[in-house]
């Protein structure tokens, strides 16, 4: 069984129709000469002549489901009015069940259904065919018509022969409307007085007398008239609308009667004043929407008797009012405008002339098209998927509808590429906003976040499965009902619904030929079904989000990534230096400019020195952060080699400087080195902004260091360095210029750095008052303030709003080595002096009680003092040993030979010392200074070890393995 059967068969069994005798409601009222059979009998009795012979029914119902008319043969009817299928029988499901007619005024489509896929069995043996009757003129349906055939001579031709009865049908209610409409104007055109009128165009809104001037309208004011025109017209007793327009004037419109044969209209005139608009009624009409045909009318002025058309009269049963404008109280009441004299000059101008229901028809268009025009510049204003959809439900609810449901796939939230193509019926949703109530503003919302799955057959799993708009009815059971996912919708709907049967129109998410979710709107009742137009509307609204909601699941993608990217390449956790604390902080740009390529980085190097780098790459996203990527491993690498930060920046710019097209040629940076033996920072900058240093005692300055260009550009110029004093305690502050940004662009230079200095010295220490302490004694030391607090004070104080760009800072407050950590000897260059200098070390190490030190300490200054003397150049040999959480030895010559560990052959007795060197060390390496070199290795203690190594080796290797490790190849 179809799915749409099958649940049509569910909300049957739901409204306990019975199958064997149903009982159906009969209206006996109804008009049996209504424009709907007038336009359609004649019709249908050409479409059963073409079927005579055959034992088929006709059947015309209203939009009430009501049969109207039937035709058939004398057994046919006779069979319908024993099943109680009598004119004014009410055929709606609710009554009958699964049938034709039901799933045509549900669905608003044809619809065939086949022998045992009627509800009632008395319909088993039949294969009925259903089409809608559309009014072309807005799309709604105004009935129906079924024909009926037992199921052997069923035949394929005959559903396309009875929509094309229903065509006809349609285009002959557009042509009785239009005969409707000229009688109008033709009754209008009678009553005007001639030479006295004047015009107005309706295409451009513009009223122009003969030989006066025309009050001016803005485009805004002139569809505020047209639309408040023809909610006049629809209305059903309203007379007299009031339009603020600019400057103070005020439009004033009064609705006249027309009346011609059976079409009764109305006729709209405008006037101006000035002053406000006075109060009017309960239910006064709203300018909303509508507009006339684009002909230039005349005024509407009263005749005179002479000129009053024969039979201006009240017709037979028409309501009171329907009559002829010409007559007495109407035509007095034209008489008397307000501002205007009595058979003077014209003041009035005819707006519009129309019928209610055209007039309701083009009200509804003209709210489609500003639906539509609103949904252009509130759906998507950020890149927000959830935002997205929020925005589609507050657009849509209560213009359109009363509840709005918006649900997305998982993998769509998710970031992930849709799946080309419809996801079918059993795709995981997840339910990312459910809205309603009286209005917008105080609509409820909730029921967010759950995931639904949706049942075969209900109008959403047809509308997924197929891809377009669905509009069905459904009922508060089944959608409160789980799922066969065992999922289900919430019970919010129902709160919001109520109970009973609802008017529900399904649309796609549909974007790049794949369905992202599905939106779901409802009205409560069936007194307004959505129609044709409706469904065109809805699949708008649903395309324009949908595309909203891909770029925001694009965007938030290559952000995410672009983040993780940027994350992963920054460092994790606050490196550990020796003689430096750090604190830093990393904001990215907001969610419009994405992720920057700022970077920072804290580097330890030999002698228990620290470099400290900040560098910015312009622009966002991905790109940019694959470039900060590869300098900062670049930057990483270059430190290891221990250059000085000029012959750093030297190297970057190089780098950069191959690839002209690649975005890093905007690249900054800046490259400091602290020593915490001689307390100096030695830094470079590359086009960066300069580091600002705190001094102990408060005092703080930016360090004055030579500008390089940016790199990339580093042709133009040499890369200079400074160095300079840092007092144990300083605070350096290195940062990116998104510090100093405002609202896009730079603030006042001077002004930014005011604040950012004093947010790096903090408030001024309280002095102490007290009246024991002498006068004019400076304050007693206060502690330092955390790193982590100056870092939030400094984004707190310049940054208030969050960051305009990508912002990167690193503070770091240094500390000096004690000199009780630090021994120092410089030795001639005679090679006696290695046991002199193994003998310095050894007792140095039981100063420093690093008994466990002793026999490595002596084997590594052993080598490197030997050859220091050996290969040093003849000059005087320097030893060092810092004592931090490891021990450095360092031995220092006048060399730049580089040394290296190379492969020792069997015989040889020499080629081995550093390679003895790297064993009994943790690192060891080489750095250079502009006259000589410096090799150093490092050590960490064993507490736990006391005494000397009895080992010559580590225990992984021993004396036989280290000789197999040396030994030639060959």
């Amino acid at each position: 069984m179809r799915a749409e059967i099958l649940a049509s068969w569910q909300r049957s069994r739901l409204l306990g129709v019975d199958q064997e005798n149903p009982a159906l409601p009969v209206e006996s009222d109804l008009d049996p000469d209504s424009r709907l059979v007038r336009a359609a009998m004649p019709v249908l009795r050409r479409l059963y002549e073409r079927f005579s012979g055959m034992p088929v029914t006709v059947v015309l119902t209203d939009s009430r489901a009501n049969i109207v008319d039937r035709l058939g043969e004398t057994g046919g009817l006779d069979l319908m009015d024993a099943a109680s299928l009598v004119p004014g029988a009410n055929v709606d499901e609710r009554f009958m069940g699964t049938s034709s007619v039901s799933m045509v005024l549900s669905t608003r489509a044809p619809f065939v259904v086949v022998g045992h896929e009627h509800f009632l069995h008395s319909l088993k043996t039949l294969t009925c065919m259903a089409a809608p009757v559309r009014d072309p003129v807005g799309g709604t349906v105004q009935g129906a018509v079924n024909l009926s055939v037992p199921m052997e001579l069923a035949r394929s031709g005959m559903a396309l022969t009875l929509q094309k009865a229903t065509d006809r049908i349609g285009q002959r209610l557009l042509e009785m409307g239009s005969a409707r409409e000229r009688g109008l104007m033709e009754s209008f055109l009678r009553a005007r007085r001639r030479g006295e009128h004047a015009e107005i165009d309706p295409a451009s809104g513009t009223p122009a007398r003969r030989g006066e001037a025309a009050p001016r309208l803005v485009p805004r004011e002139e569809l505020a008239l047209l639309e408040a025109a023809t909610e006049l017209i629809s209305s059903g007793g309203e007379t007299f609308a009031e339009v603020p327009l600019t400057g103070g004037r005020v439009a004033t419109l009064r609705r006249k009667l027309l009346h011609h044969g059976d079409a009764e209209g109305a006729a709209v005139e405008i006037s101006f004043r000035e002053g406000r608009p006075a109060a009017t009624a309960p239910g006064a009409p709203a300018a909303v929407a509508g507009g006339p045909d684009g002909r230039r009318v005349p005024l509407l002025l009263p005749p005179s008797p002479a000129e009053r058309p024969a039979g201006a009269r009240k017709e037979p049963g028409a309501p009171d009012g329907a009559r002829e404008e010409t007559e007495g109280p109407r035509e007095a009441e034209s008489e008397r405008r307000p501002g205007g004299t009595e058979g003077g000059g014209p003041d009035a101008w005819l707006l519009m002339v129309g019928e209610p229901g055209v007039g309701r028809l083009a009200v509804e268009a003209r709210r489609r098209l500003s639906l539509l025009n609103e949904a252009g510049t509130r759906i998507g204003t950020t890149l927000d998927i959830r935002r997205t959809a929020r925005e589609l439900a507050e657009i849509a609810v209560p213009r359109f509808a009363d509840i709005v449901v918006v649900d997305l796939t998982e993998n769509v939230l998710a970031g992930e590429e849709p799946r080309p193509g419809t996801p079918g019926a059993a795709t995981a949703l997840r339910r990312v906003t459910v809205r309603g109530g009286e209005d917008a503003e105080g609509g409820r919302t909730g029921g967010t976040d759950a995931r639904v799955g949706y049942a075969p057959g209900t109008p959403q799993a047809r509308c997924l499965e197929a891809g377009r708009p669905v509009a069905d009815s459904v009922r508060t059971e089944i959608l409160t009902a789980p799922s066969l996912s065992g999922a289900h919708p919430g019970e919010l709907l129902r709160d919001l619904l109520g109970e009973g049967e609802h008017s529900y129109l399904a649309a796609p998410l549909r974007a790049g030929g794949a369905v992202l979710g599905l939106a779901g709107f409802y009205r409560r009742g069936r007194a307004h079904p959505y129609e044709e137009d409706d469904l065109a509307l809805a699949g708008e609204l649903a395309a324009r989000t949908a595309i909203s909601v891909d770029n925001a699941r694009r965007f938030s993608r290559e952000r995410d990534a672009a983040l993780t990217l940027q994350r992963s390449l920054l460092p994790r956790d606050t490196p550990r230096l020796a003689a430096v604390d750090l604190a830093h902080r990393y904001l990215p740009a907001d969610a419009r400019s994405g992720v920057g390529g700022d970077w920072f980085d804290a580097i330890p190097l030999s002698g228990m020195r620290s470099a400290l780098v900040v560098g910015d790459v312009a622009g966002h996203g991905l790109e940019a952060a694959a470039t900060m990527g590869r300098l900062r491993t670049a930057v990483r690498t270059l430190a290891d080699l221990d250059m000085p930060p000029e012959e750093v920046l030297a190297h970057l710019d190089d780098l950069v400087g191959r690839a002209p097209d690649d975005p890093a040629t905007a690249a900054t940076c800046l490259y400091a080195v602290y020593d915490p033996v001689t307390c100096r920072c030695t830094a470079a900058r590359a086009g960066h902004p300069p580091p600002v240093a705190v001094l102990p005692g408060g005092r703080a300055r930016t360090l004055d260091l030579p500008s390089g260009p940016p790199l990339g550009l580093g042709g133009l110029q040499p890369y200079e360095s400074a160095t300079v004093e840092l007092p144990a305690g300083s605070l350096l502050a290195l940062y990116t210029d998104g510090l100093f940004k405002e609202d896009r662009g730079y603030g006042d230079a001077e002004a930014r750095m005011g604040l950012l200095t004093s947010a790096l010295r903090g408030p001024e220490p309280p002095r102490d008052s007290s009246p024991d302490s002498p006068a004019g004694s400076p304050p007693g030391p206060s502690p330092e303030p955390s790193l982590e607090r100056i870092c939030d004070r400094v984004t707190g104080t310049l940054l208030p709003g969050g960051p305009r760009d990508d912002v990167a800072l690193l503070l770091a407050r240094v500390h000096a080595l004690p000199a009780d950590r630090v021994a120092s000897w410089e030795l001639p260059a005679d090679p006696s002096v290695v046991s002199d200098a193994r003998a310095l070390a050894r007792r140095q190490l039981d100063e420093w009680s690093l008994p466990e030190l002793e026999y490595g300490t002596g084997l590594v200054v052993s080598e490197l003092v030997t050859n220091a003397v050996r290969y040093g150049g003849g000059g005087p040999v320097r030893l060092r040993l810092l004592r931090g959480a490891s021990l450095l030895c360092e031995v220092s010559d006048r060399s730049n030979s580089s040394p290296r560990i190379r492969r020792a052959g069997v015989t040889e007795e020499g080629g081995r010392g550093l390679f003895l060197v790297a064993q009994f060390t943790r690192n060891w390496g080489v750095r250079y200074m502009p006259r000589g070199k410096t090799v150093w290795a490092e050590q960490v203690p064993h507490p736990g070890d006391s005494g000397r190594r009895e080992e010559p080796v580590p225990k992984e290797a021993d004396e036989q393995a280290l000789l197999a490790m040396f030994d030639d190849l060959g």
